[in-house]
């Protein structure tokens, strides 16, 4: 897609609301000359700050400040650009925005200075997006991530990835011109050589993107049990604080309480619930759909038990209406060990998580943060450059782009089925190229824009 080369002037206040030392004002679009003029009397030298008067549409001095003009296409949307870095105040900047609109400007649309950079080519979808996870990230080493992402680091992973895959699909066309002749083996081993050399950097890249989605969008972590086994007491321990009330009687928390924490930078949001237990309480009872609720939402899930009773009750396995069927990695964890004198250990195979703790003490909490991380998938990095901020759009595009690399796989060792390797090559390219914005749906564009902030 191109930009509109008509496209009229867009105006809004880059800065977030409230009172502050500074209050920008961005607006891009065709020829600002004319606004500029009416603004502030002239335009601006351009790329150099300027002292100006800001005037309303009647003349009248309404404030001063530092005027930026960069003209097309050297500006950040492509598009000329002006910026009035005047006071920071509520009232003034929506005056000074007023007289913009009246100038001939209109409301600029969330997303939409950024749209229209990514529509004049001044940037590909992932970067785009990594303006908006700049702003949203939690965490410095999210931050870090974000901007690899801006900087253009993960679209050329994907862009290299698209051209072996072209060179690859090249190939076997030529291979393709000739059916009358023998296929060569030598050529069907450079096929099958190039396939693995590809599919082994797809896994490399694929891996960095799922721990940058970690970074972005956190882990949601729900806490069940019986009542009484130190959900809360573990909630308190994880957040550092006295999130939940905590007491001996059975049913105390009623409803769920969430907290968000990060664990070796990563953002976790802990949810406690209700304890599960059948009982004819009816606010219980709404707690414990709640809880259920929060399970199906989970990533994953802690299941408390209390090791110093001689039951060891499970909801989670029990055959009544309190069962549930889950397939989400679930840590166990027996709380209450120094009630019986024991020491936290992990108990751990390739599918099951086992700790040991006394929500009460802190012993073995550590142990269990270590575990979280370990069930999420998360690998340290030493440094967020090996990672890249991917959103859940672009974690489906590179399943379906493996599952069509796989497929190919399957095809590589016959020579009459060359033509479904060259397909499936295509898929897999597709599905790579409307991550950063080749082929990307019009109302896709739509959605992803709408949710960044008015004025980027």
């Amino acid at each position: 897609m191109e930009a509109d080369a008509d496209a009229d002037i867009i105006a809004a206040i880059a800065t977030p609301p409230g009172q502050g030392g500074i209050g920008v004002i961005r607006l891009s679009g065709k020829n600002l000359a004319g606004l500029a003029q009416v603004i502030l009397g002239k335009l601006p030298r351009p790329r150099h700050a300027q002292l100006c008067d800001f005037q309303d549409t009647e003349h009248h001095i309404i404030d001063q400040g530092i005027a930026l003009y960069f003209p097309a296409p050297h500006s950040y949307t492509g598009e000329d650009v002006l910026e009035l870095q005047g006071h920071g105040g509520t009232a003034i900047l929506n005056l000074l925005l007023e007289q913009c609109l009246k100038a001939g400007a209109r409301m600029a649309q969330p997303g939409e200075f950024t749209l229209r950079a990514y529509l004049n080519n001044k940037i590909d979808l992932i970067q785009a997006e990594g303006v908006a996870d700049i702003i949203a990230a939690s965490t410095t080493e999210a931050v870090r991530c974000a901007i690899q992402s801006l900087r253009g680091n993960f679209s050329q992973r994907i862009d290299e990835m698209v051209n072996a895959l072209i060179t690859l699909r090249m190939l076997i066309e030529a291979t393709l011109d000739f059916p009358e002749e023998e296929i060569d083996s030598i050529q069907i081993m450079q096929i099958k050589n190039d396939l693995q050399a590809l599919q082994q950097r797809f896994e490399d890249i694929f891996a960095a993107a799922r721990q940058g989605h970690i970074l972005q969008e956190g882990i949601k972590i729900v806490l069940v049990g019986s009542p009484n086994v130190g959900k809360s007491s573990l909630l308190n321990q994880l957040a550092e604080e006295d999130a939940a009330i905590v007491t001996d009687i059975p049913g105390t928390t009623r409803d769920t309480i969430q907290r968000n924490i990060t664990i070796n930078a990563i953002p976790l949001h802990i949810i406690d619930t209700a304890g599960l237990r059948d009982t004819s309480d009816l606010v219980e009872q709404k707690g414990i759909e709640r809880t259920l609720a929060a399970i199906d939402n989970a990533d994953v899930v802690i299941h408390l038990i209390d090791f110093s009773s001689t039951q060891h009750q499970d909801p989670l396995n029990k055959s009544g209406t309190l069962g549930i069927p889950t397939d989400k990695p679930i840590i166990m964890v027996f709380n209450k060990i120094d009630l019986l004198g024991q020491d936290p250990r992990i108990e751990q195979t390739d599918t099951t998580h086992t700790v040991y703790i006394s929500a009460k003490t802190g012993a073995g909490i550590e142990l269990l943060r270590d575990t979280i991380l370990n069930a999420i998938g998360w690998k340290s990095q030493p440094s967020p450059e090996g990672i890249y901020m991917a959103r859940q759009r672009h974690l489906e595009a590179l399943t379906q782009a493996r599952s069509h690399l796989q497929a190919a796989s399957g095809f590589i060792d016959h020579q009459y089925q060359l033509e479904l390797l060259a397909e499936e090559l295509r898929l897999t390219q597709t599905a790579l190229t409307s991550i950063t914005g080749r082929f990307t749906p019009d109302d896709l564009l739509g959605e992803i824009f709408s949710h960044f902030c008015i004025g980027k």
